[in-house]
């Protein structure tokens, strides 16, 4: 099977490896210091899932060098998604799925108008992990799973070929017949979580135990919640019960990436996850006060700085 990898920070180059190391042809997109380091000392991954070094490393700063291949693992920043789609139409046969793992809600629609709506699937990664240093990336605990599936539902062939392929990579993977549904409560919960961590600079070990940090928690998760129950999303009824306990059971060290982001200095994905959930409110008349708070306060670091 083979696999490009777009973006490989956190979540591609984690993924991408495990992938890479199961047997896949895998090649990874990256630039700068980071893709320099791929290049001369491979992909190292550490942390709580133990070390897998992937040396050589198949890396690139140009997708057409590629050619097509069966699945495209698109990890690009919310920013970049029109730029990386455009960049990525060498990769696209007959038959090649793009599936975005972006944080936020709207990637799958982005890349349809780009690169047509038999090529784009949807996706959900659920990991933590950041460049450490360039060539090396590192995991904070031991949870590593990937939900996919058609836009449309219902399951595929090429779906269920890539499950093999994940399976045999060693981490959790689900073929989903319904992955709307998937990528919105992966939504409500990240954009949550993302602007909760970043406001407070803290990982969840510092806040959940903190009974009027878990009520802003919980009171988030709720307007996003109402937001997508007024879209259409058919979402569970104990969505945010379930969302709240799985926060508490975070790893103790564990930040959003948007959090990492800030207090880099670096540019947020803000516009995309507690902004889009303002802006949605706004058209549906879906009251989001605690997101409009969230999204206001974090709004003047969006393009990074201190």
């Amino acid at each position: 099977m083979k696999i490009a990898v777009i973006g490989a920070g956190g979540v591609g180059g984690a993924f991408g490896a495990a992938l890479a190391k199961a047997g896949a042809d895998v090649t990874f997109v990256a630039r700068g210091a980071h893709l320099a380091a791929m290049k001369q000392n491979g992909l190292k991954i550490e942390g709580g899932r133990g070390e897998t070094h992937i040396f050589p490393a198949q890396a690139t700063d140009d997708p057409a060098t590629i050619g097509p291949v069966d699945f495209v693992l698109f990890c690009v920043k919310l920013w970049d998604v029109e730029s990386a789609g455009e960049a990525i139409r060498p990769l696209i046969g007959p038959n090649t799925a793009v599936i975005p793992l972006q944080n936020g809600i709207d990637s799958y629609e982005r890349l349809i108008p780009i690169l047509g709506t038999n090529a784009v699937m949807c996706g959900v990664a659920q990991i933590s992990a950041t460049i450490k240093v360039p060539g090396v990336v590192h995991q904070t605990g031991t949870f590593m799973r990937l939900v996919f599936g058609e836009v449309a539902g219902g399951l595929s062939a090429r779906g269920d070929a890539f499950l093999s392929m994940c399976k045999a990579a060693g981490f959790d993977a689900t073929h989903s017949g319904n992955i709307l549904t998937d990528l919105w409560m992966k939504f409500i919960l990240l954009a949550t979580n993302s602007s909760v961590t970043a406001v407070t600079r803290s990982p969840f070990g510092k806040l959940r135990d903190d009974p009027d940090i878990m009520a802003m928690f919980e009171a988030a998760f709720g307007e996003a919640y109402a937001v997508g129950k007024a879209k259409g999303i058919a979402l569970p009824d104990d969505a945010v019960a379930n969302m709240v306990k799985a926060t508490k059971a975070f790893p103790e060290a564990m930040m959003a990436s948007m959090a990492h982001d800030l207090i880099r200095g670096g540019r947020i994905e803000l516009p995309w996850l507690s902004g889009k959930v303002v802006a949605m409110g706004r058209e549906l008349g879906v009251p989001t006060p605690v997101h409009n708070v969230l999204y206001a306060v974090l709004k003047p670091y969006t393009m990074g700085g201190d």
